[in-house]
């Protein structure tokens, strides 16, 4: 990211953010995260009870980047097609035509997902990791930018199906949204039951995408990469890293998608913070949202109570990040 467009690239996000929170108050953690995902082209699961702002923040970020906003509501009955799309047999003519479904979108709300079967979560996995939808054999090409954001309910769970570990894999991150404070409480009351405010359109889903295009230039220390791999490696093989206590509650670790939602986040988050260069703590703030859907405990692990966080901040404390790199050496990069 050459050091003459990134002011301007600042205040577009900067513009973007603050449309947002004209609707959306407090959550910044997780408005951070969802800027992230979208700088870094990757899907989000946000996990959070009903009432939180889950849907509204996705549909007032997609009116300000003039982008393609479709919710999906899941529920048990739905089938495959009613997500992609399907072949419509037109009578008169004697022809298919192709009816594309809701996930031809910018952004994609896929409401409560572990409402769904498997076979209807799995008609996701094509169009998460590939960008594309297959129908009769004909491969149509989603909306760039696009970007799933999935929610779960976490106090009822019943009627509700697990979600694929092949699913689960495909989401860069996945966030807890928690309840606000008593003082963002009493400014949403204010703001819902007050005059309704317009989102204004600040910026173009074509001034996203090169926004995305700028986030790959991004400066990440080689060290820093060599961190995420260690960090992954040790959801997988603990003992190799000296956390032998744990090898045996966990049963399946991070795969590589996890490393590189790492590099990549830190990258978002670096841009997101006006830097054209990752930092360590850029990464270490991500690496619980990254690697906490993806750490599958043992029945071990479980019947001792344990939580991935608990196992990932233990991981975290046995490898310490790198330390931060040196003004000159940022500059020769």
């Amino acid at each position: 990211m050459s050091d003459t467009n990134a002011p301007e690239t600042a205040q577009l996000m900067e513009e973007i953010l603050y449309e947002v929170k004209r609707v959306v108050v407090g959550q910044d953690r997780f408005l951070e995260r969802v800027m992230v995902a979208l700088l870094a082209q990757g899907h989000l699961l946000v996990e959070g009870v009903p009432g939180l702002a889950k849907t509204l923040t996705v549909k007032t970020l997609a009116e300000a980047i003039q982008g393609r906003f479709k919710r999906i509501q899941f529920t048990p009955d739905l089938v495959p097609a009613d997500l992609v799309g399907t072949r419509i047999y037109n009578q008169k003519t004697g022809d298919f035509s192709t009816a594309l479904g809701p996930v031809f979108a910018n952004l994609l709300l896929a409401d409560e997902i572990n409402r769904a079967p498997a076979k209807v979560q799995s008609a996701l996995l094509e169009v998460m990791q590939e960008r594309q939808v297959t129908i009769a054999g004909e491969t149509h090409p989603v909306p760039r930018p696009f970007v799933v954001m999935a929610t779960q309910n976490p106090i009822e769970t019943e009627g509700t199906y697990p979600l694929p570990e092949a699913q689960v894999d495909r989401f860069m991150m996945k966030v807890l949204v928690d309840y606000p404070s008593d003082e963002e409480e009493y400014v949403i009351v204010e703001r819902v039951t007050g005059p309704a405010v317009r989102v204004n359109a600040v910026a173009t889903t074509e001034q996203l995408a090169a926004l995305q295009a700028v986030c790959r230039e991004v400066y990440v220390d080689p060290s820093l990469v060599q961190y995420a791999v260690r960090l992954v490696s040790a959801t997988r093989s603990p003992d190799k890293h000296g956390i032998k206590d744990m090898a045996g509650l966990i049963t399946f670790g991070a795969s590589p998608r996890a490393t590189i939602g790492l590099v990549e986040g830190a990258r978002a988050l670096a841009m997101l913070r006006g830097r054209a260069y990752a930092l360590p703590e850029d990464m270490v703030d991500l690496v619980p949202d990254v690697l906490r859907h993806r750490v599958v405990l043992s029945y071990e692990g479980l019947s001792e109570g344990l939580s991935s966080e608990a196992l990932i901040a233990r991981i975290m404390k046995h490898i310490p990040p790198p330390a931060r790199p040196l003004e000159a050496e940022r500059r020769a990069a």
